[in-house]
Order: C-alpha cells, then structure tokens, then sequence
C-alpha cells in the first residue's frame, strides 16, 4: 500500500498579496495612461488649427481662445486617466471583471471617438458629420461619467467636467457648421 501524500493548499501571504495587487495596479495604470496617451497623441496630429480652411470658417462669437484648448485637452486627459484608471483598479480588485470589461470597451470606444472628431473635422473638413460625431462623443463621455459614478460618486463627479466639454464641443461644431452651409 502506497502512503498517500495530502495535497496542502498553501495560500498566499498577505505580503505576496499586496505585491500582487500593486503589480496589477501598476500594469492598469500603464494600460490607462497609454490608451488615453495615444488618443491625445493622434488627435493632436489630426488637429491643424492654422490649416486654411479652418482659418476661412466663420466661428460663432462664444468659441473659447485657441491658447484654450491645448489646456483643457491636457487636464481632461489627465483627468480621464486618473478616473478611469481607478475605475478599473477597483473594478479589478473586487473581482468584478465584467464591470472591468465592460468599462474597458466604454472607455476604448470614447478614445476612439474623441480622436475621430478630429480627423472629421480637421482632415476631412466635414463640419455637419464632425458634429454628429461630436454628439456621440459627448453622449458616450456621459456613460463613462455615469460608470464611474456607479463605481464611485466621487469619480463620476471628477470626470464630469469631460462630459460637460464634449457636450460644449458637440454644440460648437454644431454652430460652426450652421454658419458655413455648404463648407
């Protein structure tokens, strides 16, 4: 008869599972900061403020200061990968991987509209589609603040000002191209 051998379990400590932690922290907020880096990245090289067709639109007289935008775009984006960043550490250390997913695909589908706009508007000189696009923008920065508030009221309330820009951005492209028809 063969002496049988009890298999034991051996938990992590708490120490391995602190490192754990910080290590899957560590890898979302590189995750994070890179998918937000690179939508910043390719809406800045869509963005051509001193093209001659920009130039030639008439804006309506409410448009923020171009020397505006840079900052704002900076401080969303940053404000962007700090939210969701959390949203997703949290997500991940309850165990909650659908809301983890789920979030993942709003926040990737955001980044692609927000640097779409930009090559609709810029690139391809279509006001009219860049501010349908706009809309859409803004709808879905509305269901990531939404997201984030559910994971956390405090980090919904810190994105809104997101939510409240696209919005903005949605109603300018709409005057833009309501005051150059045909353009």
């Amino acid at each position: 008869m063969k002496p049988t051998v009890s298999r034991i379990k051996i938990s992590p400590t708490r120490r391995e599972r602190t490192r754990q932690s910080k290590r899957d922290r560590r890898k979302i907020a590189i995750g994070t900061i890179a998918a937000v880096g690179a939508c910043a990245a390719v809406g800045t090289l869509l963005t051509d403020p001193e093209n001659s067709w920009y130039k030639s639109l008439r804006k309506p007289d409410w448009q923020p200061p171009a020397a505006a935008f840079p900052i704002v775009w900076t401080a969303l984006y940053a404000d962007i990968s700090y939210v969701s960043y959390k949203v997703l550490a949290d997500a991940h250390e309850r165990g909650d991987a659908a809301e983890f997913k789920s979030y993942s695909r709003a926040l990737g589908t955001n980044l692609a509209l927000n640097a779409a706009w930009c090559g609709l508007f810029f690139r391809g000189e279509r006001p009219v589609v860049s501010t349908i696009e706009a809309g859409a923008l803004a709808v879905s920065s509305i269901d990531l603040v939404r997201r984030a508030g559910k994971s956390h009221a405090g980090l919904g309330l810190l994105l809104s000002p997101y939510a409240v820009w696209t919005s903005g951005a949605t109603a300018l492209s709409g005057a833009i191209a309501a005051l150059n028809p045909g353009k």
